[in-house]
């Protein structure tokens, strides 16, 4: 079955699931609060006001909202470590279920999904997966397909922008994070086979929650290689920072293409002045919402856990305004 058939099928499962709940007699005192009861650790990843973490945030509270669970929430700034204790700290306390962010990897999260197993606590995991987790201990996703979603916007960039063989890239991950590059990976190697050079440049600690702080690296990073044609980022919270990077090196709209990932009222007004070309939309409000949902169903239903991919869509300079109103406002 084609990928377009598969997700047109998830879809009308999905509303399918909702109309059948629409008209279930509930087991609660408020009907359309069917999962009152239910209690949740939710994992928005990044700080509150983090352009992406705030959008996964919201798709979560409309979650609660609708649902009635009671969802306690956790923000990391993206630190592994406090992504790691955190989730120690939720199983202990045993909620019904934890949704969690997927960053750490597969063995960083293994012993502790083991735990959570073993307390009878149902996971969910939102955009980065771990699949070996899965398989072992269950578990379902929401969020994007990782590699594929890197090579399909290093192949969109091909072919828009006119990028050859000998063309420069230089692409920003935590290289250094099993869990974390598998997406721009992808977006190397796909430039690679096509005969781009690519470069890899560490993303820097605390970047996310303060985008200035890539500034002078990435400048130094230019600086050595002049001729970098294309910049991809790992995210939308320093994609929409472009307009200041190219500023420092000294580059007008355009003459440099920064592509990468997420909208964002910030990503949105680099497209209005130039400054960004592409973006890979992964629909963060549907990996707060349906994380919870997931888990709610299970719990009162016994429904099994739900995986979806989110990144469906490309945003470019012919496109972008067809999103602009819903990412300035919080929800793309």
């Amino acid at each position: 079955m084609k990928k377009s058939a598969i997700f047109i099928t998830a879809i009308i499962s999905f509303f399918v699931v909702l109309v059948i709940f629409a008209f279930m007699p509930s087991e609660t005192p408020a009907a359309d609060k069917w999962a009152t009861g239910v209690t949740i650790r939710f994992f928005c990843g990044g700080d509150p006001g983090d352009a992406f973490a705030s959008i996964v945030y919201r798709g979560a509270k409309a979650a609660e909202a609708d649902l009635g669970p009671k969802v306690e929430y956790v923000f990391s700034g993206w630190n592994m470590q406090r992504l790691l204790n955190s989730l120690r700290e939720a199983i202990a306390v045993k909620p019904d279920g934890i949704a969690f962010m997927g960053h750490p990897g597969n063995d960083a999260v293994m012993p502790l999904a083991e735990e959570a197993s073993k307390a009878g606590i149902l996971m969910m995991y939102q955009n980065v997966d771990v699949p070996k987790v899965r398989a072992r201990f269950g578990g379902g996703y929401v969020g994007a397909i990782l590699e594929p979603q890197g090579r399909a916007l290093a192949q969109e960039a091909i072919t828009t922008l006119g990028l050859k063989k000998g063309d420069r890239a230089l692409v920003i991950t935590n290289w250094g994070l099993p869990g974390r590059f598998i997406r721009e990976g992808g977006v190397a190697d796909a430039f690679a086979e096509a005969g781009l050079i690519v470069d890899k440049m560490q993303s820097i600690d605390g970047m996310m929650a303060n985008p200035n702080l890539l500034t002078a690296p990435l400048t130094a990073a230019f600086l050595k290689n002049p001729d970098t044609k294309v910049i991809v980022y790992n995210g939308g919270q320093v994609l929409g920072a472009a307009e200041i990077y190219m500023k420092a090196i000294g580059k007008k709209p355009g003459e440099v293409y920064n592509i990468g990932f997420d909208t964002s009222a910030a990503v949105i007004g680099a497209f209005k002045k130039g400054y960004v070309q592409l973006t890979s939309d992964q629909q963060p409000f549907l990996q707060g919402y349906l994380p919870i949902l997931s888990l709610c169903l299970t719990k009162k239903y016994g429904f099994g856990p739900m995986f979806l991919d989110t990144g469906h869509g490309i945003v470019n300079q012919k496109n972008y305004q067809a999103v602009a109103e819903l990412a300035i406002a919080g929800y793309r």
